[in-house]
């Protein structure tokens, strides 16, 4: 290395916000750590700068305790002493949606710029794994950078770094993302803790940075070396520039300065060399020998990760595009509120929360987070539903004579819907108010008549419907005006199958009295345990399982949704099989099965598996956890001691149903172990592809050669799909994000249901009997034959089958809003729908989609809405260049391989 070497020493710290001790026990910590921050940048102008761990909700979390610290903090951060953004929280790329990804980065943007000037640094530093589709997700923040410090080199127990064997030449590379983004890469070669506690005094100042100038210079492409000088939860080193006094003395050849990241930039693109590698995709340490990837996360209490895609679903995928749509119709659009339920929900999302890694007590504030954040998505939805359903022309029901009953089904999903949905109607009201005594109105409600009705589409049309007399109900309004009004209700349950309903649209129907029927139709079942409609078969066998045939193409998949068991001796981190142990199955095995449901729309099949699983892990367990052995060095076994599994599975077929749904609900009491679901798909392919965030990725299903864990599970979000170039097998999922793809022969696509382990792992003991999640669970799934086209004809099944419908109640009135409507347009098979909001500073309409295709498609957007203009945006939704409607108020776009498009729409409020 040159004289001109320079060692960029950085402060910060990595807070996680709750991890090894609760969310509040940290919280004092911070607000300790907070304090002495300031007082030391106020005392000494030679401590420079400070990086707040790129996270905003730092701010919220300190001035929540601390709010007299608030003009001190906006001086430091406005004179650049402290940076802070871009992100609201630090959050887990795989575990967490698209949209929560971005609206993570949209709010971090939002609460930074108040402050001054938000951080442009894309930082990761200790995210587990990295998507393919960051480079862009940065490019469109106006960030051209990447700090990370897992994905392409692993680190170890406590945080030890490999010095070999990693896909990168230097410390900094080209990360290249599907869409042909780039940024520059910087990994924390030596972890973001290398310059972490820097000596004063001499001789162990000499000693230290000995050892740290020749580790960054061991990984360094130029004489730019980066320290980080701070880890987790590290106090700040208030005596850091009499340290860097030191280096200087000891080392006259070295530029010692506290830096930042901005000036650290800087500086490395000057002396960039030409020869630096270029790394493309996803950052998974695949090429390592599995054993720190960090991947089972994935699986750790799943039902946190079931809670989140409710979650993030409700937010992003129903209440947006219903509040979007009530906008139109002269509703505010509830910005604060979606604020307030996205932070609430993204406080889940920190890597050690959403992960399911840390202490029991942070793990239960979290479902009350996600409680929390969902009723605010609910009471949104249900005002917007309650503007929308008004708004709609029900007149033409009038004709049906006395008493009609409209109700309004609404499809939120990018692509148009056919399903089965249900409805819980008011037949009759009595409100207390009409001073009925309650056994005057219980008399009137038992004596509605409730016959002689039935279910009709806006056509007139009728439909077949399922009818469940709730009898006498409770309820109650909140008006806007006055006080709350509760009320009886004669209810009932419609169940029916709605077709055809427009994408981001909706339809109209009716319970009305009438003489005219259904046309009749033959039952989906066509045989004993067998269902069957227009494009798939379903044989149910003896212990369970069932094949599936497509009709289309013929293909038939069999042993499906056989059941698999194995022992646990990892941890929240890591999955670890005892050495040896042959996997339990319910292959085989006698099964209870029944028909449950035979209607018009429907056909479901019940299986009752009485299962033995061993009930936890032998006492050597006990003894290598408080030992601290590593995970993948554990001899324990299994207990001989067997509990009952009792496996619940209803399996269901609609009858315009493209899969065959599955619901499996589980009563654990059992330890140490994991529960998966198999789906043999007897594909001769080499690899497959998996839904992440804005991308369906393709992954090889053998691994590296440098892979040496038995194991070989990764995320997933949606679905994961083995395909052919004429058949190919969809498993969708909802929070169930780890599969496997077996190298079994069969290319097995197998889901985790259940992983239940004691603790947590990393760098002690820490006891986690609630990970264990003893009790009942219950799961869904949803599988997909395709032939060879899973992007035109699987991969919108599988992100509808995400996605709840919602069906509201209505009166019989005219309206602006037509019986079958959607105000906007759009369709092509490579683009997968997204997101539809409204712009907090604009309020312009934003709808996103990605491609999913490598290869050039394009957008045609039709709107029936009074536009002024359409424009290009970035994830930020900052306003561009307004072009017009065509004569056909149509807007076409082209767009390239992989390509994430936002776009603007003004539109004028009615």
């Amino acid at each position: 290395m040159d004289q001109s070497r320079k060692a960029h020493i950085i402060s910060h710290t990595h807070w996680d916000r709750e991890w090894y001790l609760p969310y509040e026990k940290h919280h004092v910590r911070l607000i300790e750590l907070m304090d002495s921050l300031l007082e030391t940048m106020e005392k000494d102008s030679e401590y420079r700068s400070f990086f707040l761990d790129g996270q905003t909700i730092i701010i919220e979390d300190y001035l929540q305790v601390r709010p007299e610290k608030k003009e001190q903090l906006e001086k430091l951060i406005a004179d650049g002493r402290i940076m802070i953004g871009p992100w609201y929280i630090l959050q887990d790329a795989y575990l967490t949606s698209s949209e929560a990804n971005v609206r993570n980065m949209q709010i971090g943007h939002q609460d930074a710029e108040r402050y001054g000037t938000v951080s442009k640094i894309g930082y990761f530093p200790d995210t587990f794994g990295l998507t393919g589709q960051i480079p862009q997700l940065m490019l469109q923040s106006g960030i051209d950078n990447a700090f990370f410090g897992r994905g392409v080199k692993p680190t170890g127990f406590n945080n030890t770094v490999s010095d070999s064997g990693y896909e990168s030449s230097f410390s900094e590379l080209m990360w290249e993302g599907p869409d042909g983004s780039k940024v520059l890469g910087i990994l924390f070669a030596n972890w973001y803790s290398n310059g972490n506690e820097v000596p004063v005094d001499e001789a162990e100042a000499k000693a230290f940075w000995d050892r740290k100038l020749a580790d960054a210079e061991k990984f360094a492409s130029t004489p730019e070396l980066l320290y980080m000088n701070g880890c987790d939860h590290q106090p700040i080193q208030t005596d850091l520039p009499e340290g860097i006094r030191t280096a200087k003395k000891l080392y006259p050849d070295t530029e010692f300065i506290h830096s930042n990241f901005d000036d650290y930039l800087k500086a490395v693109r000057e002396k960039l060399p030409r020869d630096l590698s270029s790394v493309k995709g996803e950052l998974r340490s695949q090429r390592t020998d599995g054993w720190g990837t960090l991947v089972n996360t994935a699986s750790a209490r799943v039902y946190l990760k079931q809670m989140n895609q409710r979650g993030q679903t409700l937010l992003e995928k129903v209440a947006e595009p219903l509040a979007s749509y009530a906008s139109l119709l002269g509703k505010e659009y509830p910005h604060h509120l979606f604020t307030y339920a996205w932070k609430t929900l993204m406080q889940n999302h920190p890597h050690d929360s959403i992960c399911g890694c840390s202490v029991d007590e942070v793990h239960r504030e979290m479902v009350t987070r996600f409680e929390k954040s969902a009723h605010v998505a609910e009471n949104i939805v249900d005002d917007s539903v309650r503007v929308i359903a008004d708004a709609v022309d029900t007149s033409a029901f009038e004709q049906w004579g006395s008493d009609p009953l409209p109700l309004v089904v609404f499809n939120t999903t990018g692509w148009s819907r056919s399903g089965t949905v249900s409805i819980e109607l008011d037949a009759k009201r009595l409100y207390f108010r009409e001073g009925y005594s309650l056994e005057e109105t219980s008399r009137r409600m038992k004596e509605i008549d409730l016959s002689g009705r039935v279910l009709v589409n806006a056509q007139g049309q009728a439909v077949p419907c399922t009818v469940e007399d709730l009898g006498l109900q409770f309820g109650y309004d909140l008006p806007d005006d006055r006080f709350r009004q509760p009320y009886m209700c004669r209810r009932v349950r419609l169940t029916f199958e709605a077709s055809a309903i427009p994408a981001m649209g909706l339809t109209a129907y009716a319970w009305v009295k009438s003489e005219v029927k259904p046309a009749e139709v033959e039952s989906l079942i066509s045989n004993a345990n067998v269902m069957e409609n227009e494009l798939i078969k379903v044989e149910i066998q003896g212990d369970g399982s069932f094949a599936l045939t497509d009709k289309k193409n013929g293909q038939v998949y069999r042993d499906l949704a056989v059941y698999e068991n194995t022992g646990d001796i990892g941890n929240e981190y890591m999955y670890k099989q005892p050495d040896g142990e042959a996997a339990l199955t319910t292959k085989g095995q006698t099964a209870q099965i029944s028909v449950l449901e035979d209607t018009p729309y429907r056909a479901s099949i019940e299986i009752v598996h009485n299962w033995s699983i061993p009930a936890m892990a032998d006492s050597k367990l006990d003894e290598e956890q408080h030992e601290l052995v590593y995970y993948p060095n554990r001899k324990a076994q299994r207990s001989s001691e067997m509990v009952p599994m009792r496996i619940r599975t209803v399996v269901s077929l609609n009858r315009s149903g493209k899969g065959v749904e599955i619901e499996a609900t589980m009563d654990n009491q059992a330890k140490d172990h994991r529960v998966r679901a198999l789906f043999p798909t007897d594909l001769q392919a080499s690899s497959h592809n998996v839904d992440s965030m804005f991308e369906v990725a393709t992954r090889d299903n053998e691994p590296a050669a440098e892979w040496e864990n038995p194991s070989y599970t990764a995320h997933q979000q949606a679905f994961v799909d083995v395909t052919t170039a004429t058949a190919g097998l969809t498993v969708a999922n909802q929070g169930l994000n780890e599969y496997e793809v077996l190298r079994d022969g069969r290319n097995t696509i197998a889901v985790t249901l259940l992983r239940s382990v004691g603790e947590l792992g990393d760098w002690g003991y820490f006891p986690t009997p609630e990970a264990q999640c003893i009790g009942v669970h219950t799961v869904r799934m949803e599988v997909i034959p395709h032939q060879g086209d899973g992007m035109k004809s699987a991969y919108a099944e599988a992100y509808q089958f995400q996605i709840p419908w919602t069906v509201a109640q209505t009166g019989v009135h005219a309206g602006s809003v037509a019986s079958t409507s959607a105000p906007l347009e759009w369709s092509h098979e490579e683009l997968a729908f997204s997101s539809l909001k409204v712009n907090p500073k604009t309020g312009d309409l934003m709808l996103r989609w990605f491609n999913m295709a490598g290869t050039d498609t394009e957008l045609k957007l039709k709107s029936s809405l009074p536009s002024q203009g359409v424009y290009k945006s970035s994830i930020l939704e900052v306003e561009g260049a307004v072009q017009s409607f065509d004569d056909q108020a149509s807007f076409t776009l082209p767009v390239k391989p992989h390509e994430i498009v936002t776009l603007g729409v003004k539109v004028s409020v009615k």
